[in-house]
């Protein structure tokens, strides 16, 4: 089954990343193979064991039509991830610049965001 995962890695929190359930790994907890991340001599995907609560299932594709404005949610995909920020400013094609909670300012096409959502009660909501 294809999810996303939150991770407590150190320069990665607060990030959604791609990956499979491989298997239940003891109470709440399930063996993952992450579907970019690798492992440190890059032989194979990095493959861990990670609590129910930092698991949630791949969200819908929301289509966005006339582009995104400014102050719009959106997670934008950077390092392999999925990570949530701001809309801070409309650049020209398709470019925007995106404010992150707790790192610098980034600019990305629009093909590397998509509206954020949340995954709150097993239901996927639009903030």
């Amino acid at each position: 089954m294809q999810v996303e995962v939150l991770t407590d890695e150190d320069g990665l929190k607060g990030a959604w990343f791609a990956a499979t359930i491989i298997e239940p790994s003891g109470e709440d907890k399930y063996l993952i193979e992450y579907l970019s991340l690798r492992n440190d001599d890059d032989t194979e995907f990095l493959r861990e064991v990670i609590r129910a609560c930092n698991i949630r299932p791949c969200p819908p594709e929301i289509i966005v039509v006339d582009g995104f404005k400014v102050w719009d949610a959106v997670d934008a995909y950077y390092n392999e991830g999925w990570w949530v920020g701001v809309i801070a400013k409309v650049l020209i094609n398709s470019n925007y610049e995106v404010n992150f909670i707790e790192y610098d300012k980034t600019t990305f096409n629009q093909a590397d965001l998509r509206p954020h959502q949340d995954w709150l009660n097993g239901k996927w909501v639009v903030p």
